[in-house]
């Protein structure tokens, strides 16, 4: 392959966004990591599936999850023998962005470096260790136009990888995943380039595992923006079409066999940046039907630190927040104001990882009108994992 930076620029025009993606799109007030002393051990999910690797076996359940029972990515990558994820975050975001030996590029996106990503929090199950979250998460490429982003959680011997490439949606600060294949590929060829992989036996995979030949979908109308080199990349058919793009998947894990890793030193990374919201999006809660749409405007501030000490802590905290104008199109009424508040917090001690993910959506009322908000929340430790999701329409 062989194309110019400008090729690979997405050129997406403003788009009707029609359906929800990669899970990162919903925003949340803080919230303490500490869990609640009605928290419980959640029970395990309906399904799931063996992987192995010479001595090391788990029984995974197959996907990441919103919570502990609705499925979000498929689990495409899978880390065995020197595992801490301290560590394999270490080495990602030791690489430079020349891929070009590997057949990749000297252009964006896939000239990127690694850094720790601003995400939605999501969970994985293997019976190695029980749920666990992704309290270390990565991208490549920023969090926007286009990134790769991969998920990490601690499963016993094992860490378990979500990764995907994906798209961030004009006029708003959320993403649309447009392939698995290509980010799974793309974390194969990074960690042999870290040459921290066994030279035996670098690479492997798992028996099919997750949906195959494909796992969810990409709106035709953010697809049809994409430029045809990208396209070519993902492996899909060209644009324009007429309907949802079927998200090519395999249905098989990429293990990674790690032989060495390198050291964990300490850091402090603050990242802060806005976007302007100012799009035409379905209504995120107390929806009349499918065509039920708002247009929204507005900025919306995210804003992460990233610790690790001496001891080999990770502290990490990342905070989306907005105050927007909320308005149904074509109409003459006044809007609203909406208040949109995301906090996440993750810990890695010695005890494992702790997690949490709250968020809240409110639309403030006029004279004579109900409040309207959605609050959702998500705890996740070592010995407590609780869930809750709380709608109000009037």
């Amino acid at each position: 392959m062989s194309h110019s930076s400008r090729s690979f620029r997405i050129l997406v025009l403003p788009v009707i966004v029609a359906a929800a993606a990669c899970t990162d799109e919903s925003f949340t007030d803080p919230v303490s990591s500490e869990p609640s002393a009605a928290s419980l051990v959640p029970a395990p999910p309906p399904v799931v599936v063996p992987i192995s690797f010479g001595g090391f076996t788990n029984s995974i359940w197959p996907f990441t999850g919103r919570n502990f029972e609705d499925a979000a990515d498929p689990i495409n990558v899978a880390f065995v023998g020197r595992v801490d994820p301290l560590a394999l975050r270490a080495a990602l975001l030791s690489l430079d962005g020349n891929r070009s030996a590997f057949g990749f590029p000297a252009a964006a996106p896939f000239d990127c470096t690694w850094a720790d990503a601003i995400g939605g929090i999501q969970t994985a199950y293997g019976t190695a260790s029980g749920w666990t979250g992704s309290a270390i998460q990565l991208d490549c490429g920023g969090y926007g136009p286009l990134r790769f982003h991969l998920r990490l959680f601690e499963s016993g011997q094992w860490t378990l990888g979500g990764a995907h490439f994906e798209v961030l949606i004009p006029g708003t600060a959320e993403h649309e995943v447009l392939s698995w294949e290509l980010a799974e590929q793309f974390v194969t060829v990074d960690f042999l380039r870290t040459g921290l992989l066994d030279s035996a036996v670098p690479v492997s995979a798992t028996t099919p595992i997750s949906p195959a030949p494909s796992y969810r979908e990409i709106n035709p109308l953010i697809y049809n923006g994409l430029p045809a080199a990208l396209v070519a990349a993902l492996g899909t058919p060209l644009p324009p079409v007429a309907s949802p793009v079927p998200i090519p998947n395999d249905g098989v894990a990429t293990i990674l066999n790690v032989a060495r890793q390198v050291e964990v030193e300490p850091s402090f990374v603050r990242t802060d940046f806005e976007l302007q919201y100012n799009q035409i999006v379905p209504r995120p809660f107390c929806s009349a039907g499918s065509q039920d749409f708002v247009q929204v405007r507005g900025p919306v501030t995210l804003s992460q630190t990233v610790r690790v000490t001496s001891s080999r802590d990770y502290i990490a905290s990342a905070r989306i927040h907005g105050s927007l104008d909320v308005a149904v199109p074509g109409s003459a009424e006044d809007g609203r104001r909406a208040r949109i508040d995301r906090q996440f917090n993750a810990f890695i001690t010695h005890a494992g990882p702790v997690v949490s993910d709250r968020f809240s959506q409110m639309l403030l009322p006029r004279p004579g009108e109900p409040l309207q908000f959605s609050r959702a929340a998500l705890h996740l430790g070592p010995r407590h994992g609780d869930y809750s999701l709380i709608v109000r329409c009037n």
